[in-house]
Parts: C-alpha cells; structure tokens; sequence
C-alpha cells in the first residue's frame, strides 16, 4: 500500500489511520453506520476490482481522500469478489455502541460531543479461511494448508475450515509439488525468513522444498502467507492441538511426527489470527500416511484433468463426467476421493460394495437421492455456527438436515443384504434426538439468516417471550386504531402513522392538510417537513411507542439469548454432527456413482495384487460424454497388460485416438482404486502405487522453460519416481526437438521403462523406427490405430489393432486441417524425396539394432566416498532450523563418520 500524506489527523482518521496499521497488507473495510467505507488506495483498490464510483471525503495532507463504500447488508457479494481478485480484507466492525462510547468518555473526562465510537478488527477475511455460503462454491473444497520443514521433511496440516476437516502428513521434500497438487490450498502458510517481508521479500533461505515447491505450485496467485517462524515449534504446535481439543494428550488422534506437529502449530496459529482469537470449527486431526494413497504429480493431475480441464473450468474435466452427487458435501468428498485414490483392497472393494449395493436397487436409489437432495449442508452450517457466523436458518438447517438423517437411519436399517459400509455410515446417522427435539421445539419453521430482527423464536417456547410479543402486538394494533380514530378526529382521509429507523413512529400528512395540526391546540407536535409531507408526533403516539419499543428490545435481548443456548448446545454435539455430515457425504457418493454406472452401463472392477491391467471396450469419460451428446458413438478399446507384455508401444496418426487411448485406461485405473465403477465392459486393475503422465506439454514462460524443456522435466520425474507397480503413460517423447536427438530420446526412455523400471506403460509415438524395439524388448508388444485413406481422404477409425503403424498420415491430417493445397503438394514431394533417400540409407534407425539394451549399457555407480557424504549431508543441512544442540550432535556424527586418515 502505498504511504499515507502525513498531517494531524481528525479523531475519527486518527482512529483509521491505526486500524489501517494494523489491516497490513489486507483492504480495510471501516464500518460506519450502514456501510462499510474504504480510504485511500484501498478505495481505488476496490473501487477499480468492484466497479462501483470512487468519491472524496474531505482532506488528509492539504488533499482530497479517496473514498468508495459498500452497504453492510450486501457486504458478502463484494467480499467474493475481492477474494476472487486475490485480495485480503481486514473488517472493523464498531465494538461499542453510542452510549458506551459516551459512558467510557465519561469516566475518561473527555467531552461526550468529541467521543468516538471504538472500533476494532474483529476478522480478517482471506481466501483460505472462508466460512460464508455466498463466499464458497458448494461443490468445491477450500483447503488452507500449513507446512513446515525439518531436516529435509516437510510436515503438512491442511483444514477445509468451512467443514473443520483436518489432516496431517508428512513427506520427503521433493515429494512437497505432488502433496500440494493433491490437496489444491487456496492459501499456504510457511514460516517467514530472516530478512523477509510478511509477503516473502528478502532473502529467502528456506530449503529447497519451501524456497521452489511452494512457489512453483502457487504461480502467479498471491496465496503464499509468511508467517513468524515460532509459530511453527513443534512442541507449541502439540500444545495448541491439545489446547483446541481440551485432551491431556495427543495419542487418542494418532502419531503425529514433529514435523507435522509444526505445521499444526503454524495452522492454528494464523487461524488464531485472522480470526482474532475466535477459532473456527476444527475437528481432531486425522493422521494420513504417505503411502496411504496413488501418488500422482502435478504434471499427471493437470495432463488427466480430474478436477478441472485445461480451461481451469469444471466442465471437460473427469469428476465433471463422472460427478452425479445431489449435495454439495457428496461433490467434495467426490473431488477428495478422485484426488486420493486408494492403495488398500479391502476399503476399495467396501466402497465398491456400496456402489453395487444401490446400482441393484433403482427404485430405492431414485428414493435415497430425492431425499439427499432436500438434506442441507450440514457440515458448512456446523461451521458457520461454531466459528461464531452462524445465523438462526443454520440452526434450522442443522436441525432439517439432522432429522432426515435420523429418518434414513430408520429407512436404510431395514434394509437386507447391507454391505459392512453401509452398517458402519448408518451408525453414524443417528443419535441426535435430544437435539432435534430442542431445535424444533426452540425454532420457527423457516428461520431467517439475519438474528438481529428477532422472530426466529417459536411461539410457545418461552413464555415470557410470548409475553412480550403480545405487549408488542397489542401496541401495534393501538396505533392502527389510533391512525382510524386520527382520522376521524381530523377529517383527513390520507392521514397515516409510519415508521422509520429516524424517526421512528410518526403521523403523516400532506402539505396542504398540515396548516390545521400547526395549531397549538391540536395535540400534535411538528416533526420535519417534507416536499409534498409534513410529519408530526402526539403524546398518545409517543407512549404507545415507547411500549412496542421496550417490548420489542426485550423481546430481542430473550431471542438472542436462547439463540446463544442452542448454539452451544450445537458446539458440545460438533463433533457427532460432523460425523453425521460425513456419513451422509459418503452415502450420497456411492448412489451419485451407481447412478452414473447405470447411465452409460459401467462396470464393477475387479481389484488385485499383481501387475496386471485388463480392460474390455474401454472408453474416455469426458470423451464419450461430449460425443453423446453431439449424437456419436465412442469407439471402445481393449487392454491387456501383464509382466510379459507390460508394455505397450502405439503408432498411427494424429487425431486417430492415441492421446485418448492413453488417457482412458489411466482414468479407468483412477476411478477403480477411487472405489468407483469404471467405463467399461469389464476392467480386471492390478493395484498401482504411482500414476504417471506425460500427454501433451506447454511451455512455462514464468520459468523459463519451453515446451520441450518441460517434456524433459516431466519425464526426468517418471524415470526417477517410478517403481514396478506404477503405471505410466507416455505420448510422443522427444517430439520438441530435432529428429536425431527425439529419437534417440524416445529410444533411451522406452528401453529405460521396459528393461530397468519394468512398470506397465503404454508409449504413444509417432517414430516408427522404434518398433525395432520388439526385437530385443521382450515384454514390449506393437500397436496402431487404424486408419484408412479413401477417394483422397483421410478416414479415422479410431480402432487399435496390433502391429506397428505402416505411415503417420501426416499430410492427409495437414490437408484435413486446411493446410492449402498447393503447401501440401510441396510436401508430398519433399516426402518422397526423404523417403527415397532412407531406403537407400536404412533411413536414421540405420545400425540401432546392434545396440546393446540399456540395461546392459547401465552399471552401477560407485558409491560414495566418506568425504562425499559428509560433504552431502553437509549441504542437506537446514543450519537455520537446528536448535544448538542438535548442531552439536551433528558434529559428533560427522567427526565418527570420517575416516581417520582424515581426522
């Protein structure tokens, strides 16, 4: 922000001035009256992002103040849009009211006619830390993670703090990229560094994990937080968990490393902040082993689009095909399940039993998912209510939600033949009784979203409530018979008595009937004039107003006090509500599955322990879907994948469904191990720990890197990270750069996953010299996609066949593109010319036979020397983060480990 003219400022500037202070770098939203204002630059900030008029406000510093407002009431639908632009926003509400501001001047000895009303920041409103419907998207999670690094471990604590899920993990620094793709954070706290900013300036000294991996993921999106490194101390982190929880010991949650406790610590820590020491729902943490799920990078999430397409839309991505859920709680837990698949047979086959569970029953699905549609979000409500933001149609909409809860118990129940998931949900559903009870004893049936108007009370709840609503109502019906019997008296028939938030009651008349109640003898007093109305007050008038308003403010102070009581009633259960909200989540996933396998015919996978893949008459999801409903037909392909014919080289042209033939059988694995059924006629999945794309690539400007150099970052990763269970795809390796050098690349890399990584593969290329590989690859098999040129034209059948591809149908493609004719002409005469010359030659794959396999090429690097490893460990060091113990046990180590012909 740029600096403030300097000058004395008024009371109440002064008093922004500080606030301005302490907002940093967030927008600060000053309240006044019924509007939130905005000063300086923040207003031309937002004035520019919200495209509402940019005013003044008299003078700071010899010049005019900048000044723009939004109205308190629809304060929500410009804070979305902030927080869409990237911005933070800083809200100082008026924490007292104007007779406690001119009571503290009193005891102050300040003049009650220069008191200013106190205000503070109660919140600060971020993009990770968003609670408020209109704020949130129903389908999507919002996931504020903290990391933090201890010798060469990065410890993660990630909270959808609309829900209070929370989880903690930890992985290897150059496993941090993936882990991040995975959880996709709106926000990412780390520890700031000496001689930062708080928005990361300086000298960045953080390990290779925090200084490249959160940045590369983050982009260009202002969504990395620096915050003090002390928050992130493991054992401040234990205190604050255990502190949040009220438990004298962390063990019941599990075994959280240091590491991770760190990263809990520096979680609750900036939760503790932005919320100004009012915490949010946060459940007890949940323990996720690195292995617990398929381990797929950021290039394999974006190259598959599973939870967005190219475009950053929903639409065209896998979970928009696949997602049939009727709640927005299905959606998400939809989203996670697709992000995380799982590694375990038996919790794959648990949901996949539920899916087939609700697939054989049509009718009773149709049944459950009108019934989950009426269900609110009960998690995001429970949020709401526990992070102090809750409104009385919260309360409503737990008390709905948790009622149809309790119905379905006793529905499903009676259920035979249940699978053990569904048992283990539906005892999740019930329990709530008491509190239903209460809640619809308590709450009027549609209670409103704004609590501070009252009347969301039901009648017969209290009875002194019931009191003073009827000493209100009994008011109200004076003054309407009053306003008849004025009337009369006064023999104007537009006489009216109104009312406003000024004035308060009032009689009105119009001008040309108020010289008659000027008179001093008619019993009413002159209140304001209007353009075309006179306004006026009367005793009577006066005295029944003061009744309704005294009734009234009672009224509002018992409503509010019982909406308090129900509210802690709701914070003591939160933990079973949620779990309540999960249950109900998970139900609706398994029946949004079986609808969407009954739709277009899916099929159960069968789940093994070997290396197999086996798929009949695959088909893309998005793919298929986008050709439905154009009116085509996919076509489908089989694979078969096994240890001696693990992989799978493919040729033929463009646009002839390579690139889709490679990303179908990946998705069908992800959709298996998701515990979905899969787009299929039959699908046999041996289990797959890592997932691998490398379909299609774009140059990273931001980086440095081109097209080809990112083609080369993406496969550097397959072949480091790849183990015998992965599967991975590849399309056309070593295209970006000069024929030489791309297939020589495309030949090391195939040869490399064939004989030394030994995974399933399928290999897209458009090389045909690399089908000599099969005669020396013994468990590598070559196929095409079949095409046909007809009458001139290029036909595409889209079918794969074995036997490597005879031509690329480059120029039939370049044709069908509308390259012009006379340019493809050129062409086929240049291809002649090079085709004739290779048949002389042996064309570039001349004496690549007599190569030895890479495997035979391969030896074993010698292994470091004592000086090297010391040297190495050495440079792996995190000096800044080691306590001075810990710098000395080092050193011993170090000196024990070299040899003593060095010491």
């Amino acid at each position: 922000m740029a600096a403030l003219p300097d000058s004395k400022p008024t009371p109440m500037m002064a008093q922004y001035l500080a606030l301005r202070e302490e907002a940093g770098d967030a927008l600060l939203f000053y309240r006044m009256g019924d509007f939130f204002e905005l000063f300086f630059e923040d207003a031309r900030t937002a004035a520019q992002i919200l495209d509402i008029a940019l005013t003044t406000r008299g003078e700071h510093g010899g010049a005019p103040i900048p000044m723009c407002g939004v109205p308190v009431h629809s304060a929500e639908g410009y804070l979305a849009r902030l927080i869409k632009a990237g911005c933070r926003v800083a809200i100082a509400e008026q924490v007292e009211t104007p007779d406690e501001a001119k009571a503290r001047a009193k005891r102050e000895g300040t003049p009650s006619s220069k008191v200013l009303v106190g205000r503070a920041i109660v919140r600060l409103v971020t993009a990770g830390t968003l609670t408020e419907e209109a704020l949130l998207e129903p389908r999507r999670a919002n996931v504020l993670v903290a990391l933090a690094e201890l010798r060469g471990t990065v410890g993660i604590a990630a909270v959808d703090v609309s829900t209070g899920a929370m989880v903690l993990e930890e992985c290897a620094a150059d496993q941090l990229g993936a882990a991040l793709a995975r959880l996709s954070p709106s926000e990412i706290i780390i520890p700031e560094v000496p001689d930062a900013s708080p928005r990361g300036s300086g000298d960045l000294r953080h390990s290779g994990a925090l200084l490249n991996e959160v940045p590369a993921f983050a982009g260009t999106r202002d969504i990395i937080i620096y915050r003090p490194r002390s928050s992130f101390a493991s054992d401040a982190g234990a205190e604050r968990l255990k502190a949040v929880h009220g438990v004298a010991t962390l063990d019941a949650f599990g075994d959280f490393s240091r590491a991770m406790l760190g990263a809990a610590g520096g979680l609750i820590a900036y939760l503790d902040h932005v919320g100004r020491g009012k915490l949010p729902l946060l459940l007890p943490p949940v323990a996720r082993a690195a292995e617990a799920g398929m381990a797929m990078d950021a290039a394999t999430r974006a190259s598959l689009e599973i939870l967005e397409s190219t475009t950053g839309a929903r639409a065209g991505s896998l979970i928009g095909a696949v997602d049939r859920c009727v709640t927005g709680a299905g959606s998400r837990l939809l989203a996670e399940d697709l992000s995380a698949p799982l590694l375990d047979v038996a919790q794959i086959e648990a949901r996949l039993g539920l899916v087939q569970f609700w697939r054989d029953r049509p009718i009773e699905r149709a049944q459950l998912r009108e019934a989950l549609r009426a269900i609110p979000d009960l998690g995001r409500a429970l949020g709401r209510v526990v992070a102090g933001r809750g409104s009385p149609r919260d309360l409503g909409q737990l008390r709905d939600g948790l009622s149809e809860a309790m119905r379905l118990h006793h529905w499903l129940s009676g259920a035979p033949d249940r699978p053990a998931l569904l048992d283990a949900v539906l005892a999740k559903l019930t329990g709530h009784g008491a509190l239903t009870d209460w809640l619809t004893r308590a709450l009027v049936p549609s209670p409103p979203t704004d609590r501070g108007s009252g009347g969301f009370i039901a009648d017969g709840y209290d009875a002194a409530l019931d009191e003073l609503r009827a000493t209100s109502g009994d008011a109200r019906r004076a003054i309407a018979a009053m306003e008849a019997r004025y009337r009369d008296e006064t023999g104007i028939a537009s006489l009216k008595i109104r009312h406003n938030g000024v004035l308060g009651y009032f009689i009105e008349v119009g001008a040309r009937y108020a010289d008659a109640l000027m008179t001093p003898d008619s019993g009413f007093t002159h209140r304001q004039t209007m353009a075309g109305a006179v306004r006026f007050n009367s005793l009577k008038l006066h005295e029944e107003a003061a009744r309704i308003a005294e009734a009234g403010g009672h009224a509002l102070a018992a409503e509010e006090s019982h909406f308090e009581e129900l509210v802690a009633e709701v914070v003591a259960a939160r933990h079973a509500i949620a779990a309540t909200a999960a249950a109900l989540a998970r139900i609706d996933v398994a029946a949004g599955n079986a609808e969407r396998a009954s739709e277009a015919d899916w099929c159960r996978p069968d789940i093994a322990e070997d290396a197999g893949l086996s798929i009949t008459a695959g088909r893309h999801p998005v793919v298929e879907a986008a050709l439905a409903k154009a009116g085509e037909r996919f076509v489908a392909n089989d694979c078969q994948l096994a240890d001696t014919n693990r992989l799978w080289l493919i040729g033929g042209p463009n646009m002839g469904g390579k690139s889709t033939f490679l990303r179908q059988n990946a998705l069908i694995v992800l959709l298996a191990q998701a515990g979905c059924f899969v787009p299929a006629s039959a699908a046999r999945v041996g289990l797959v720990d890592r997932l691998f794309s490398r379909v299609g690539a774009a140059d990273n400007l931001a980086r440095g890197r081109s097209t080809f150099m990112v083609e080369m970052v993406e496969t550097a990763a397959i072949l480091a990270q790849a183990t015998p269970r992965s599967f991975v795809i590849l399309d056309e390796v070593g295209r970006g750069t000069s024929t030489y050098d791309g297939l020589a690349l495309a030949w090391a890399v195939a040869e490399a996953v064939h004989s030394k990584i030994r995974c399933r593969c399928l290999f897209a290329t458009h090389y045909h010299e690399l089908a000599r590989l099969a005669e020396t690859c013994e468990a590598l098999s070559l196929h095409h996609v079949r095409a046909r040129e007809w009458q001139g034209d290029l036909v595409l059948l889209h079918e794969l066949a074995d036997g490597p591809a005879d031509r690329s149908y480059g120029l039939a493609v370049a044709r069908l593109a509308g390259v012009p004719a006379p340019v493809v002409a050129r062409a086929k005469a240049v291809l002649e010319k090079l085709e004739a010359t290779r048949t002389a030659t042996g064309g570039i794959a001349a004496g690549l036979g007599d190569l030895p396999l890479f495997a035979a090429l391969a030896a074993e690097p010698a292994p470091p020397s004592p000086e090297q490893q010391l040297a190495q460990a050495l440079r792996d060091a995190d000096l800044d983060a080691l306590t001075p113990r810990e710098a000395l046990d080092l050193l011993y180590e170090w000196k024990r480990a070299l040899p003593k012909s060095v010491v």
